[in-house]
């Protein structure tokens, strides 16, 4: 019996080490996909990365009861890959015929996150996006394969290789993470199949048709998830999410989520498309587009409001200030922000019970956050450099903490303290590189493009809200900005005549460019 155990655990050893390896091979090949100069090369690893990610997460779940109905049903698994792979390939071809699909229907699936459940355990993963990303990637393969010229994709800057460095040190990272799992699972899920869709959107050519096409996709979103969120109030009834139903249960207020998992993601969603809508209003010449789109934003903001995300009010305030500091007036914005803050601030010290703080329960007023970032910053000063490694906030925050529920400990709820506990100085150092490369690209030049400005707005209230809620790249959202964002940035380069990067305060109203 010894003996048998002494041969196991070796071999258990050596898979582990292969997942290790297997995991940076992925992140290095999705960081091909980016930045290979070659299309051909860039064709290749785009391929590969997408077959190896999921090879890898079959086998870390393969032995586990998650993956017990597909190893019991072995013939229907395959006979439902082959149904997929057919269907992938039809999207791909439709893809290739009108290259324009593929964009819109990225955009249009953003939100939504199917729950999975097997064995007792629902994941709400992005299956529609994974399809998008993966015909879209197929597509980009078969032109590379028959020769097809490129036209749009702009040449790699610092903002490309920061991001494959955050991918690739993420991966070399996980190799020593006490929980490796969970770090795999983000590469698989999120990280990996996201620079694929930023390397996929960043060549398209985004015009004013097609940012206002999307946009108006977003706002039918917006608004649909925002009269299910109105329902769910009515009737105190959530679709989704038990543990916001059991906190609804326990609470004077009531949160709600729409369809999706969590009122803060909702909360986000509806942030982004209202300064979307918000850039076409203040750019807007015409009476009946700036009235459309009060309307449309009196509503959505009904949904922010019911979700009661107090990240999402105050990301939203951030995205509404630099609008209008790119449209307007800087100095103004920024007097804005700074009388806000004032205010904000001298509620705090004159009547912290009007918001929630008393007997200086700071951790209850913000929902335990402060408890998350006071043990994350010890974990911080644990391992300064490299950190727990990624993925291992939650582990190491219960060792630490004595912490009992996983659910509240998943993350800090911080980005950078989240961050600078799994990755140490080394993954901080590359975040903030990472940021200070994307405002630089987003911001530089946006007063001039409504495009750019309402994408450097929505950037910047994102960033803002992973201050105080989670998910910077593990959010498709920030890699579509950075894209669009970053292919509008280089056709004001290729076309300074073009309206959305010259300036016409028109351009954001035109039915087509």
């Amino acid at each position: 019996m010894g003996s048998t155990l002494a041969l196991i655990d070796p071999v258990a050893t050596v898979g582990v080490d292969l997942q290790k390896a297997g995991v940076i091979l992925a992140a290095l090949l999705a960081g091909a996909a980016l930045l290979a100069p070659a299309p051909r090369i860039r064709a290749l690893a785009m391929a590969l990365a997408l077959l190896l990610t999921p090879a890898l997460l079959v086998t870390e779940l393969w032995n586990t009861s998650q993956l017990q109905p597909v190893r019991n049903h072995t013939g229907l698994a395959a006979a439902g890959a082959v149904i997929v792979l057919v269907l992938l390939v039809g999207a791909a071809l439709l893809i290739r015929r009108k290259p324009l699909v593929f964009p819109i229907a990225a955009i249009a699936v953003l939100p939504f996150r199917v729950p999975i459940e097997s064995a007792g355990q629902t994941a709400n993963l992005l299956v529609p996006l994974y399809f998008v990303i993966a015909a879209g990637a197929l597509a980009f393969v078969i032109d590379r394969v028959i020769g097809k010229q490129e036209l749009n994709r702009p040449k790699p800057g610092a903002l490309e290789w920061l991001l494959a460095l955050s991918v690739l040190a993420y991966a070399a990272q996980a190799s020593y993470s006490g929980d490796f799992s969970k770090a795999l699972q983000q590469l698989v899920f999120f990280y990996i199949p996201f620079i694929v869709l930023f390397a996929l959107l960043v060549q398209v050519q985004w015009t004013v048709r097609l940012a206002l096409i999307c946009l108006s996709v977003l706002v039918a979103l917006g608004l649909a998830f925002t009269a299910i969120g109105i329902v769910e109030y009515r009737t105190r009834t959530l679709l989704l999410n038990p543990k916001v139903i059991s906190s609804n249960q326990l609470e004077s207020y009531f949160r709600v989520n729409s369809l999706f998992f969590d009122p803060n993601i909702f909360g986000r969603f509806l942030m982004v498309v209202m300064l979307g809508v918000a850039a076409v209003m203040v750019w807007a010449r015409q009476r009946r587009v700036v009235i459309g789109c009060v309307l449309v934003l009196a509503v959505l903001w009904i949904g922010v409001v019911l979700s009661l995300s107090q990240s999402t009010l105050s990301a939203l305030l951030i995205g509404l200030l630099v609008l209008g500091g790119l449209r307007w007036s800087v100095k103004a914005a920024t007097a804005a922000a700074a009388l806000a803050v004032a205010i904000g601030l001298a509620i705090v010290l004159i009547t912290p019970g009007a918001i929630g703080i008393k007997d200086a329960s700071l951790d209850r007023a913000t929902s335990g956050r402060a408890d998350l970032v006071d043990g994350g910053i010890r974990l911080m000063r644990e391992r300064p450099i490299a950190g727990w490694g990624s993925g291992a906030f939650s582990v190491e925050y219960k060792r630490a903490e004595s912490a009992t529920s996983a659910q509240t400990v998943s993350a800090s709820h911080t980005i950078p303290i989240t961050i600078g506990a799994e990755q140490g100085a080394i993954g901080l150092a590359i975040y903030l590189a990472l940021l200070a490369a994307a405002f630089w690209r987003l911001l530089r030049g946006a007063s001039l493009s409504p495009l750019r400005a309402a994408v450097a707005a929505m950037f910047a209230a994102l960033v803002f809200q992973t201050l105080l809620y989670a998910a910077f790249l593990e959010d498709p959202i920030t890699w579509a900005l950075l894209a669009i964002g970053s292919a509008a940035a280089a056709a004001t380069t290729r076309k300074p005549r073009d309206p959305v990067s010259a300036g016409d305060p028109t351009a954001a109203a035109l039915p087509d460019h």
